[in-house]
């Protein structure tokens, strides 16, 4: 999986099961090194930093539905460690009385690191007002 997320070509999506983005990112690490290519771990989280751009973690509420719990960013490296920027995150608000959860998605209003390869595509307006942040 990262090996073809990491030739150049763009649109790459998978799945990984795991408790949160951040939990992924250990998961990968874990399944790299049980592969046993004798990678550093450091090496290894510079090839899962470098193939991945987001992660949107997706949970099973406990009203049966499946809603998006963040989408985070994959900054990069620094030092040793992955770094990750939460942009988008549920918030619970209650219940319904239908039993179904009462909830909105918010914006961190974080600009994305790859905010300009979006604007160069044409998407600058629109990751822009999704992110409910202004032109600056």
């Amino acid at each position: 999986m990262l090996q073809a997320m990491n030739t150049g070509h763009d649109g790459s999506m998978s799945t990984v099961h795991a408790n949160s983005p951040r939990d992924a990112l250990y998961r990968i690490e874990n399944m790299v090194m049980m592969a046993n290519l004798n990678l550093p771990l450091k090496a290894i989280r510079m090839h899962v930093a470098s193939a991945l751009n987001l992660i949107v973690h997706i949970e099973r509420m406990r009203d049966g539905i499946r809603r998006v719990q963040n989408i985070t960013e994959i900054a990069g490296m620094e030092g040793d460690i992955i770094t990750a920027r939460e942009l988008f995150t549920f918030r619970q608000r209650g219940g319904r009385s239908d039993g179904t959860i009462d909830s909105v998605f918010e914006s961190t209003r974080l600009r994305p690191d790859f905010f300009p390869r979006a604007a160069h595509l044409g998407l600058g307006e629109e990751l822009l007002g999704a992110l409910g942040i202004g032109e600056t």
